[in-house]
């Protein structure tokens, strides 16, 4: 892909729209792969899709009920995003991909509407919905705080949101960033993970996100312990190195938003 700047952008923000475009570009090509090798009943798929959002929607009920009517909306919707489990409701779905994902998954992908658009810039007016979700994929954003953001400004004052992101060792972000420097400097080489993901969050930076908008955290997931770590498989480098500087461990927050606001 060729990538023209915007009128007025500045350098470091056409580098981070650079690699968001690009991770999205990787994750269509992995879609586009998964949904081809798909063996076995797609219902199967389906309904575990269905069986994940209501287990969330349980977790979200816990404080305060949603209601048959509720506006409930996933910025991230995905492949198999939690929406297309809220099907008895209006259920909307925002995702770049999203007109893709409806040809490469009809089965549960016509179970909610879907949009095709950044989260970054959600084309909802303020304090509309709900329910608002957005499960572990602003890590693959250009602007991941800006979507934080928009979650927030479209959900109604008492609304409820469910959000989640996988939360590493702080030693992967310098990384990260070294990784998208030599990108965009044309040095064509790429380390999945550094690729699909323009950042990554430690547990402490996503709860300061959450402390500086106008929301309650009910409930957070607990901190990542280290001891879960004993006993488990150390072989090969990769497992040594994720031992000593964990990563991938999901943080989730349940929150509502202030009625001030």
């Amino acid at each position: 892909m060729t990538y023209q700047r915007k009128t007025g952008e500045s350098t470091a923000d056409r580098k981070r729209r650079e690699r968001g475009e690009r991770a999205v570009e990787r994750q269509l090509d992995y879609q586009e792969k998964k949904s081809a090798a798909m063996t076995g009943d797609p219902h199967m798929t389906a309904l575990t899709i269905k069986a994940r959002a209501q287990k969330i929607r349980t977790m979200l009920e816990e404080h305060k009920p949603i209601e048959p009517d509720s506006r409930v909306l996933e910025v991230g919707s995905g492949a198999h995003g939690l929406i297309f489990g809220f099907e008895e409701m209006l259920a909307v779905g925002i995702d770049p991909l999203a007109v893709e994902y409806k040809s490469l998954f009809p089965l549960w992908q016509n179970d909610a509407t879907t949009v095709a658009s950044i989260g970054e810039e959600l084309p909802f007016d303020d304090a509309i919905f709900d329910v608002v979700l957005s499960d572990n994929v602003i890590d693959h954003a250009a602007d991941p705080e800006k979507i934080v953001d928009e979650l927030v400004r479209v959900l109604k004052p008492e609304g409820i949101l469910y959000f989640s992101v996988n939360t590493h060792h702080p030693i992967y972000q310098p990384i990260s960033s070294l990784h998208g420097f030599w990108n965009s400097a044309g040095i064509k080489f790429e380390i999945g993970p550094f690729a699909d993901h323009t950042v990554h969050f430690t547990e402490k930076r996503v709860k300061e996100i959450f402390t500086r908008l106008p929301v309650d955290v009910l409930w957070n997931s607990p901190s990542f312990d280290r001891s879960a770590l004993k006993g488990a498989n150390t072989k090969g480098l990769e497992a040594k190195i994720k031992r000593i500087f964990p990563k991938n461990i999901l943080f989730e927050i349940i929150a509502k938003k202030t009625s001030e606001s």
